[in-house]
């Protein structure tokens, strides 16, 4: 049947994980837009200041996911939920860097231009939001995945539930749990 047919993105990567010449170079150009939608959509919760550009993002993230020897992708939703893990590594990591002594440790860089000291921006601590996502991820895998296609990946719940080949209720159920321990997680203790 010709509705049987899988999609470019689908074959591209059946041809990637099989080890086909030329494959991984095949598949960038069906994949990019959406990388760089995802890339965007990370780079814009963080605070001002971050010399990181999403095409940068995207590059550096795409070589982790493809070079790997045996990406064992099934399908889109596990190759976006891989570059969403990528992505967030390399944000982990560049926070990590510009927090170090050497380049400032605490200090926050300052656009004096578009200051305005009355008013702080609201920013999204990459590097909370990782160790909370890591001791998720220890009491419960799938819910740690969940947050990687939901959230890093921006799935939506059918295509998570796919992904990881549970119903779509499953998702949305513990995806609202997850929320709320997040939230519990990551607001200032007083």
């Amino acid at each position: 049947m010709p509705g049987d047919e899988p999609k470019p993105v689908t074959r591209a990567l059946r041809a990637a994980v099989d080890g086909e010449p030329g494959a991984a170079e095949d598949l960038l150009p069906l994949v990019y837009k959406e990388l760089r939608s995802l890339a965007r959509a990370r780079l814009k919760r963080l605070p001002p200041g971050q010399t990181l550009q999403p095409t940068a993002l995207v590059h550096e993230a795409y070589l982790r996911v493809v070079g790997k020897d045996d990406p064992g992708w099934d399908g889109r939703g596990h190759f976006f939920a891989a570059a969403a893990r990528a992505m967030r590594d390399i944000l982990v990591e560049q926070a990590r860097r510009k927090m170090a002594l050497k380049r400032g440790g605490d200090r926050c860089r300052v656009d004096y231009d578009k200051a305005d000291p009355a008013i702080a921006p609201p920013s999204e601590d990459i590097l909370a939001v990782d160790e909370a996502v890591k001791r998720l991820e220890e009491d419960d895998p799938r819910k740690g995945e969940i947050v990687n296609l939901r959230y890093f990946a921006r799935l939506t719940a059918a295509e998570t539930a796919e992904a990881l080949g549970v119903s779509v209720g499953t998702i949305e159920r513990e995806w609202r749990y997850i929320r709320a321990w997040l939230e519990s997680q990551l607001r200032p203790r007083r």
